[in-house]
């Protein structure tokens, strides 16, 4: 009997285990094997144990340097189309040098334009991720993305807190936008205007924040910071501190991706952060910082890989 072209699979990268795990629980279906052969050298090959002929294929893996994710995930795309998958679908939950996004001083690279480029080439047939740094990066695919926003899940946690004088910060001017959107869909769930506050910031070098200064009233509030990710933490701590300074009742900040790279988390533990939320798109130790709290953004992901499978419209599952 002829295969039907709607059947899938689910496979996950070495940074991807965790919720590719809780995106077949939520999908009823197992998690497929695949084993990565590491030589003395450092090269390693990717090899599926289960067969993938004439099957979607769901690669689940965070492309967050090290480059070995990336690597990791493009021997997987090739060797599922060498194995005669039907379509091969790229799921990032964390999409990687996406902060190199444009041409901003001369010579650089345009990272994230070669990152799909490569994933092109590898024989991606589509690709799912969440809350690129930048939107327009959808554009330097040739093939569909679908992009989903952990602002839908970071909201539900801040409306459980029942947040009594509640307001919305952006952390920066280039975040304005996204706190808008926040502040909109804080405003239908809890039926109240949420109010927004914007952080002017300098930057004199990477990783490094300069002064910030708050344009809004945050005095008596309990004030949310959102980004779409937390690296050194500086910025955050920094904005926290201020606020607490202009008379915030309590500072917290959500964000879709923690990356906590280098003293990040003993930033935040010495910090004015009442607590630090994000998603489980890149695998967190939560002993490692007692005031992060992760929220799963796994069931957004199963219900578009659902979606797809059904021939199913998506943009119900992704209002930002």
């Amino acid at each position: 009997m002829m295969q039907e072209a709607n059947q899938f699979k689910v496979f996950a990268g070495s940074n991807g285990g965790t919720i590719a795990q809780s995106i077949c629980d939520h999908l009823g279906c197992p998690l497929g094997k695949v084993t990565i052969s590491r030589f003395k050298d450092g090269e390693f090959s990717a090899a599926f144990d289960d067969s993938v002929r004439g099957q979607s294929v769901y690669l689940v893996q965070s492309t967050n340097p090290n480059s070995d994710h990336l690597m990791e995930l493009l021997l997987m795309i090739d060797a599922a189309k060498r194995a005669s998958a039907y379509k091969v679908i790229a799921v990032i939950p964390y999409f990687g040098w996406a902060r190199q996004d444009r041409k901003d001083k001369p010579r650089v690279s345009i990272g994230a334009k070669l990152v799909a480029n490569m994933l092109q080439v590898a024989g991606a047939d589509r690709v799912i991720t969440v809350d690129l740094h930048a939107d327009q990066i959808q554009g330097f695919f040739d093939i569909p993305v679908d992009h989903l926003y952990g602002a839908n899940v970071l909201a539900n946690y801040v409306e459980s807190l029942k947040l009594k004088k509640l307001i919305v910060a952006s952390p920066d001017v280039g975040g304005s936008k996204r706190a808008a959107a926040f502040s909109k869909k804080m405003h239908l769930l809890t039926d109240k205007e949420v109010p927004m506050v914007i952080c002017y910031k300098s930057r004199p070098d990477f990783n490094k924040v300069g002064d910030i200064r708050i344009l809004g009233d945050v005095y008596g509030k309990d004030v949310v910071i959102v980004d779409d990710m937390v690296d050194t933490a500086g910025t955050l701590c920094t904005a926290a501190h201020e606020m607490k300074a202009a008379g915030a009742k309590s500072v917290r900040a959500v964000v879709s991706h923690g990356v906590m790279s280098g003293e990040a988390c003993q930033l935040v533990e010495q910090s004015e952060l009442e607590e630090l939320v994000f998603t489980d798109s890149i695998p967190f130790d939560t002993s490692r910082c007692s005031k992060v709290r992760i929220v799963s953004i796994a069931e957004p992901i199963a219900g578009t890989i659902r979606a797809i499978q059904e021939h199913k419209s998506i943009s119900e599952l992704n209002i930002r």
